[in-house]
């Protein structure tokens, strides 16, 4: 990291940072305008040297909170739908406000899961966001939590942020919060300052939030920080509150926490498929298609299936889960669930008698799979 990041190379480096409703906040719906206004002034510096920036913004709920004088987080979806739906614009202004001083223009994009998980709606966001960097703006992504229930019960910024960063093939991803970064609790009580591998050992360390307008903790972190450096990028965990933060985490002299890329990123598409979906079932496989999927890199045939889970169609996307039940790969099955008993365990030409109008008879074919 010596030497910071904004080295010559055929494409501008892309940064996407996250910034948490503690760092963008004093308090339950107070602004912190003075932090807002130094994260703007870092952010556009970095563009001055060439990087291309993406903000990820919580905030919009707390906002609301404090725009209606709440002191407490209401537990009812529609409340929080309400408040987000006040506090977003609330939080639009905010950006606006800080980058103005510098020249530069802010884009609000509003996302759900469901906008990421269609190919058609995930190459169509990802379009928009590239034209709206080559306008020379930038922009200021949330959760679209005013319509969407399930991002609200579920989701959080941090695994947006980390979706943001595979999609648009960032190099970096700094999410900024009110944690200095993964703190060994267990151990010497200080701050990791590298993580080469998301073992086990190092989801012991993380912990969850007790804040009020706060939704993720470490361990949504530590799940950001896994998709997003099996993309290629590199993740920092750091305080918001440190001064100049941004860049000097960049330069490789900050505080926090970071987090290794993981040898070759995975093409687009398997990335899609590995990360971008909710399974709508698991097609349970045996020792011998575990080991044909992860060392010999084939396609899931019917010989080394056993059974299905769920109520899924032909063309639905399904985890691929060994004897034990560990999930190894996700795929789209070319069967239905109610289709798979009649074929689990046949070799193909039986499966082809079976279905003789079908081109293709493999369960989940080798393009359609990504190993997790």
């Amino acid at each position: 990291m010596s030497g910071g990041i904004l080295t010559p190379a055929k494409r501008p480096a892309r940064v996407i940072v996250k910034l948490g409703t503690g760092v963008l906040t004093s308090g339950v719906g107070r602004l912190d305008t003075a932090r807002i206004a130094d994260v703007c002034a870092q952010l556009a510096r970095l563009r001055m040297k060439g990087a291309e920036v993406i903000v990820v913004s919580s905030g919009a709920v707390g906002l609301g909170m404090g725009r209606l004088a709440l002191e407490r987080r209401p537990a009812e979806t529609a409340k929080k739908q309400a408040l987000a739906a006040v506090g977003q614009s609330l939080l639009m202004e905010t950006w606006q406000a800080g980058f103005a001083p510098h020249g530069v223009t802010v884009a609000q994009v509003l996302l759900t899961h469901e906008d990421l998980r269609a190919r058609a709606r995930y190459l169509g966001v990802r379009e928009t966001l590239e034209q709206v960097i080559a306008y020379g703006a930038v922009p200021v992504i949330n959760e679209n939590d005013a319509v969407s229930a399930a991002e609200i019960r579920f989701g959080d910024n941090d695994i947006l942020s980390a979706m943001v960063a595979s999609l648009m093939g960032a190099n970096f991803l700094l999410i900024l919060s009110t944690a200095p970064g993964l703190v060994d609790l267990k151990g010497t009580g200080q701050v990791v300052p590298v993580v080469e591998r998301i073992t086990p050992e190092v989801e012991a360390m993380a912990g969850g939030t007790a804040s009020e307008t706060a939704v993720g903790g470490m361990v949504s972190k530590l799940a950001a920080a896994r998709l997003a450096t099996k993309s290629g990028c590199g993740v920092f965990i750091a305080s918001g509150a440190e001064a100049d933060v941004i860049e000097r985490l960049l330069a490789g002299t900050g505080p926090g926490t970071f987090f290794v890329p993981s040898g070759l990123p995975l093409e687009a598409r398997k990335r899609w498929l590995a990360y971008f979906q909710r399974p709508s079932g698991t097609v349970v496989i045996n020792a011998f298609a575990v080991r044909a999927l992860r060392e010999e890199g084939r396609s899931l045939l019917a010989v080394g299936v056993t059974g299905a889970k769920g109520d899924f169609e032909a063309g639905d996307i399904v985890d691929i889960a060994g004897p034990d039940g560990a999930v190894i790969a996700r795929g789209k099955s070319a069967f239905g669930a109610g289709e798979i008993p009649a074929i689990a365990g046949l070799k193909g030409d039986q499966v082809r008698a079976l279905h003789p109008a079908r081109r293709r008879i493999e369960i989940v074919h080798r393009n359609d799979l990504a190993l997790l």
